[in-house]
């Protein structure tokens, strides 16, 4: 059965975060008034703005710059985010690069869209470089990487001084592991030559922030660590709506065999194919059944990786891929264990949501993201990428003794919609002026 997340904290909470992966986050209380608190034994630190101390419903519109091109988890967290600055009392006014995927229907009524009418990022910078110099913003927050770099090519065409806050929720180093020396180069440089006229990057965990300074060479008080606002508050009652599945419908016997959970894109990162090979190896132990949510260019794959275990695929087997599920949420409270097999991340949003709802877990240790989220394993095992016999054990294990709900609850309060949303909202109108 679902259960509820943890609640706001009344604190106003800085945080002070070692860059270092191998360094769980740590925590200093303040009051706002205070100036921030630096470590000096952290090489480079960031700091979570403090909560907003009102909404100002007064406050100038903030604009965002997106491209809804998928069903990933970008988007998601995305109108996450727009949800809680409206809750705020700011209006928001959402400029499109692209504007299709199922998340783009999530976008509150009261969000002003802009289309810019370009299929990719680089074809948007005249038409997002005349919209900066008619509206003349004070500031601009934008997602991704590629849509970040054309924000800075249209101010400097436009001529603005409109400030430049880029999200980034990706751990790039991890992403390109393995490419030809040529491919990271050609990658690498554009974020080198653009990313220094930013006014600030947003990242989303400590390993992200690490990340992105080595590659880009910007100063830690450019780069600032803010949580993804995961956890919304209609997050219990969509996990207390039926799931769709027969497994985990309600009346399934008390004798069924446990349900794992995994989701994400059928892609490359979500490494699915080690989680096949592991489940295969745990089923030689034990009964179990394994869902993986989410659509993608892998799924023939692993259908085809599925035959070649031994696993039988469908509703009356016991591996199946039910696609994409607009709430996710009733499936993972309801399983027995929930896995992420990533071979890199920037902060896992799925993973986040199946703590919230009290559910034992199983991570990758990929960077980055799982180890600052589990707190070196404290809230659930780490394993080594792509190792299916370690996945297998660990998966075992925690089904064999799992951790108190409370107590994985508790891991992720940071991650709440409203608290994330504050710090946004601080830290964009915080800025100075002058660059």
């Amino acid at each position: 059965m679902p259960v509820r997340s943890a609640g706001n904290r009344s604190e106003t909470v800085q945080m002070v975060t070692d860059w270092r992966p191998a360094v769980v986050p740590r925590v200093i209380m303040r009051h706002p008034d205070q100036a921030p608190t630096r470590l000096a034994s952290a090489p480079a630190a960031v700091c979570l703005a403090p909560m907003c101390s009102a909404p100002r419903s007064n406050a100038a519109p903030i604009p965002i710059l997106a491209s809804f091109s998928g069903a990933g988890g970008v988007e998601r967290m995305l109108v996450n985010l727009i949800e809680g600055l409206l809750a705020q009392g700011r209006a928001v006014e959402l400029l499109l690069i692209r504007a299709e995927g199922p998340h783009l229907a999530a976008v509150p009524a009261a969000v002003h869209r802009v289309p810019l009418g370009a299929r990719h990022a680089l074809a948007a910078v005249p038409a997002l470089a005349r919209w900066l110099r008619r509206e003349q913003p004070a500031a601009l927050l934008v997602a991704k990487d590629r849509a970040g770099r054309a924000a800075v090519l249209a101010r400097a065409l436009a001529g603005t001084r409109t400030r430049l806050l880029l999200r980034l929720g990706t751990n790039l180093s991890a992403a390109m592991a393995g490419r030809p020396a040529a491919v990271r180069v050609l990658r690498y440089a554009p974020i080198r030559l653009l990313y220094p006229h930013l006014d600030q990057v947003i990242a989303v965990s400590a390993g992200v922030a690490a990340d992105t300074a080595r590659i880009a060479g910007l100063p830690p008080t450019r780069i600032s660590v803010i949580r993804n606002p995961v956890l919304t508050p209609g997050l219990t009652t969509q996990a207390a709506l039926p799931c769709p599945h027969p497994w985990l419908a309600a009346g399934c016997g008390q004798d069924a065999p446990p349900v794992i959970v995994a989701a994400g894109r059928l892609e490359r990162q979500k490494d699915f194919p080690t989680l096949l090979r592991a489940f295969a190896g745990l089923r030689r132990q034990r009964p179990a059944r394994l869902l993986i949510l989410g659509e993608g260019g892998g799924r023939a794959g692993l259908e085809q990786l599925a035959g070649a275990l031994g696993l039988r695929l469908g509703p009356a087997g016991d591996f199946d891929l039910p696609g994409f599920q607009s709430n996710p949420y009733s499936f993972f409270a309801r399983a027995h264990l929930f896995v992420l097999s990533s071979a890199w991340e920037g902060s896992p949003n799925a993973l986040t949501e199946a703590l919230a709802l009290g559910i034992p877990v199983v991570a990758t240790d990929c960077p980055s993201g799982p180890r600052e989220l589990l707190a070196h394993g404290r809230y659930g095992p780490l394993v080594p990428v792509g190792d299916a016999d370690a996945l297998a054990a660990a998966m075992a294990a925690t089904l064999a003794d799992p951790l108190p709900a409370t107590l994985l609850r508790a891991a992720v309060h940071e991650y709440q919609r409203d608290l994330s949303a504050a710090r946004y909202l601080a830290l964009i109108d915080g800025l100075p002026g002058d660059r």
